[in-house]
């Protein structure tokens, strides 16, 4: 019934979907510059037919907000405390069922200098795929792109990171943070 409901919201707003829809991974939602992403990431999983869980800040989920982003597979995300929650993540990623996260690598809908790092440290510690899943308002399409799994060069992998991200505009272009994480200024060393 998801995926009837998805593809036929998908056609009457005149969005095209690309690309495979994965079943395993952690989902890079880039450019991350609307609250519509979200709805746009849900409906492009449901047309796939897959159910992912999404992170999302704790505090989106007061409110009636929290039941519908629950339903739909939303996990509240205490920012400044998430271990607990990594840890569990990381089991059930690691339990050899169908494991699909997405994860708003840009953490805010506004222009920011940098990316967080959680969507890379979670697919090193799981061994998992990084999948690059994207939002273009001005092509109109949302989907899915390559998927690779890191190899801990941090900034040789972002490079295809910034490579795929590179055409891509989001909903509002001019709140887009190009692809970089923190990690990739310090000194090898550290």
């Amino acid at each position: 019934m998801r995926r009837r409901v998805a593809s036929l919201l998908l056609r009457l707003v005149r969005w095209r979907v690309v690309g495979e829809t994965p079943h395993m991974g952690i989902v890079v939602g880039a450019p991350h510059t609307s609250y519509w992403d979200w709805v746009a990431m849900i409906l492009v999983m449901w047309h796939g037919g897959v159910s992912p869980r999404v992170l999302i800040k704790q505090e989106a989920f007061k409110g009636p907000l929290g039941t519908v982003l629950r339903a739909t597979g939303g996990i509240p995300v205490d920012r400044k405390h998430p271990a607990g929650l990594i840890r569990m993540l990381m089991m059930q990623a690691r339990s050899g069922e169908p494991f699909l996260l997405v994860v708003a690598a840009e953490g805010t809908r506004k222009k920011a200098d940098y990316w967080k790092s959680g969507f890379y440290r979670i697919a090193r510690a799981s061994r998992m795929p990084i999948v690059l899943g994207f939002v273009d308002r001005p092509t109109r399409t949302v989907g899915f792109g390559e998927s690779f799994v890191p190899t801990g060069d941090v900034v040789a992998d972002m490079d295809r990171v910034r490579a795929f991200y590179a055409d891509k505009h989001g909903i509002h272009p001019d709140r887009r943070t190009e692809p970089r994480l923190r990690e990739e200024d310090r000194p090898a060393a550290e």
